[in-house]
């Protein structure tokens, strides 16, 4: 049986991984944490426009409850992501926070859900995709210092809350005007950023705002980052509650699309991105593939 938010999460990650090149392209600029996360939420605030099509209304206290605690977790875990990025290697950040994400997932749906637990076999589908996630995006050793931990864990965590706190949004709300909500509370949440002179200086600095490469690469990161948000909300929507880390677990597929895409410009379009794979990390990368088909075809055959 294929299961419709199976199909929406692979999407989902195949636009996240365009959304990853282009956030490694944008962060080679060296922007600040605040002014791109500011950025990030202000672009996020278009789903506005959903207004007019929906049957939108105000949400009830336990919505908006869940909305305000999902909008400062993500912002939380943005930030501190953005915090480590300025910091440490890209892919090794990556690394670490989606690999710990699913077992974060796991442990949280046990605490807000009790034992809604998956069939043995779905479980054994969690467990290859697990890692998959882990082979595919494993490069090298990364030297591992307490701020890395601190920065890279506390971001895991975040973002599992997220969507632990997003799947109670959409419950309470419904998707769609769930969506919209969120999108305005993050913003709100952002915009208290130009309150302080000194960030507002930060946010409007001119290789943000007037470099035209700069804004190039960050409308379509974030373009496509909007796209694969929404089809992620929309997969966390559809998914029963026990499913949840595998929708997580699944991001090796974002890595393996990554892969293919990195591979495809650094051979005809090397002046964009050029990168050397070497032979172990392609044998590394086909392996967490074929990890995955093995994950996915267990998923859509029982």
């Amino acid at each position: 049986m294929i299961y419709s938010w199976l199909i929406v999460i692979i999407l989902a990650y195949l636009f996240f991984a365009f959304s990853s090149l282009g956030d490694k392209l944008v962060l080679a600029s060296r922007p600040k944490p605040k002014s791109y996360i500011f950025y990030v939420g202000a672009f996020g605030a278009s789903v506005v426009v959903l207004i007019p099509f929906i049957n939108f209304g105000f949400p009830s206290t336990a919505g908006l409850t869940w909305i305000i605690l999902d909008s400062i977790v993500r912002i939380a875990g943005l930030y501190s992501m953005y915090v480590a990025l300025e910091k440490f290697d890209v892919s090794k950040v990556m690394t670490t926070i989606g690999a710990t994400q699913p077992i974060f997932i796991f442990v949280l749906t046990w605490i807000f859900w009790g034992t809604v637990i998956m069939s043995p076999i779905y479980i054994l589908a969690f467990i290859i995709l697990f890692l998959a996630c882990i082979i595919v995006s494993v490069e090298k050793t990364q030297k591992v210092t307490q701020s890395y931990l601190k920065l890279t864990i506390f971001s895991s965590v975040m973002f599992s809350l997220d969507y632990i706190f997003v799947k109670m949004v959409f419950l309470s709300t419904g998707f769609l005007q769930g969506v919209v909500w969120l999108g305005i509370f993050v913003f709100l949440f952002v915009s208290v950023l130009l309150l302080s002179k000194r960030y507002r200086k930060e946010i409007f600095a001119k290789r943000m705002v007037l470099n035209k490469g700069t804004q190039a690469k960050f409308v379509l990161a974030q373009a496509s980052g909007g796209v694969a948000n929404f089809l992620q909300s929309f997969a966390i929507f559809l998914a029963p509650i026990a499913f949840l880390p595998m929708v997580n677990a699944l991001r090796g597929i974002q890595y393996a699309f990554l892969f293919v895409i990195t591979l495809f410009i650094s051979i005809f379009f090397p002046k964009i991105l050029k990168e050397g794979l070497s032979k172990r990390i392609i044998f590394q990368k086909a392996i967490s593939i074929v990890l995955i088909v093995i994950g996915l075809a267990i998923l859509v055959i029982y």
